[in-house]
């Protein structure tokens, strides 16, 4: 049997990890944008970045739809207790080794079983509120692998004099922290695909379950929100705002244009043999639009250094992905 050791427990020693890329110990103190790690061995933030918060009104959502679609929460959990498990998890997840075509002979045979269609209905729809807990979650994660690489990596081969100045490095370190940092932007996107099915299934939910109902979100994506009825709500997802234009743009360059580098860079400050700063490039832009001249469009004038406001980006996405939860619960 392999023994899998975690993390060794948070002591005075422990590290830090912060925005510069320059990681200190936890005796020193740790408060501000900076990173500890749990026990179970992931990076979590010191200041709150809206995990908890997404996760209650999911929570919420779940019972929410339950509600409104058997018309009693009584009445569901009632039901619930002589349901048959495939219902919630066939052709949802791994944990019913059920095909296809066993699945529909399966629905025949419970034809008869009281609100059938109501029942999966309701775990096709809750599987949007799942998608968004889970995406969350990584994007949580993901932001501080970026920064346990940014802080604990080395760019180089380590050993080597350094000498003062500005130096660049590529290197398997810095592909796997442009890897992370790009996921994680298509990952936020993701979340803005899923609020808005979620948002559109509420909005047209069905109150005929004569039949088994297909979701009405299935094909509905983001970019068509200004048919939701929160399109533009203050403070939500659906509001322009720079956080989406943001997500929205590295995104679109990351899917089909190529990267954020012709070759990823990481970049060091040297001073007396020390590196005392690190910091990770974003291409210029204006209005939304990465500027671009001719066929080029990847300009580092400005020296947008998004290991500095990653976080607030991140804080801010977050922070609007609750009041757009919460603006949907309206919905019903």
């Amino acid at each position: 049997m392999i023994e899998r050791n975690g993390p060794p427990p948070l002591g005075p020693d422990s590290p830090v990890l912060h925005l510069n890329g320059i990681p200190s110990r936890f005796r020193d103190g740790a408060v501000g944008d900076c990173f500890w790690q749990e026990p179970q061995g992931n990076w979590r933030p010191v200041q709150d970045d809206g995990l908890y918060a997404v996760e209650e009104q999911c929570v919420a959502l779940h019972q929410d739809l339950a509600a409104k679609i058997f018309g009693d929460i009584r009445c569901y959990h009632a039901l619930r207790s002589i349901a048959p498990p495939l219902l919630d998890q066939a052709g949802l997840n791994s944990e019913a080794a059920i095909g296809r075509e066993d699945f529909e002979k399966a629905l025949v045979k419970l034809a008869a079983f009281p609100e059938l269609n109501r029942f999966l209905y309701l775990y096709d729809s809750r599987v949007l509120v799942s998608a968004i807990q889970e995406c969350t979650k990584e994007v949580s994660q993901l932001t501080g692998e970026f920064f346990r690489i940014f802080n604990l990596e080395p760019f180089f081969t380590p050993g080597i004099l350094l000498e003062d100045g500005t130096r660049w490095s590529t290197s398997p370190a810095v592909t796997m922290l442009f890897s992370t940092l790009g996921f994680l932007f298509i990952r936020l996107h993701s979340l803005l695909d899923y609020v808005a099915k979620l948002a559109c299934e509420i909005q047209r939910m069905p109150s005929d379950f004569s039949k088994y109902p297909k979701l009405a979100s299935s094909n509905f994506l983001f970019g068509d929100r200004k048919r939701l009825k929160l399109n533009k709500v203050p403070d939500t997802l659906f509001e322009p705002c720079d956080e989406v234009t943001e997500v929205e743009v590295i995104r679109n360059l990351l899917i089909h244009d190529g990267l954020l580098d012709d070759m990823p860079k990481a970049y060091e400050v040297i001073e007396g043999g020390q590196t005392i700063e690190r910091f990770v490039l974003m291409p210029d832009r204006k209005n939304g639009q990465f500027e671009r001249f001719k066929n080029r469009h990847r300009f580092y004038g400005r020296e947008d250094k998004i290991n500095l406001r990653l976080t607030t980006l991140v804080r801010g996405f977050q922070a609007r992905q609750v009041e757009t939860l919460t603006a949907i619960r309206t919905l019903f």
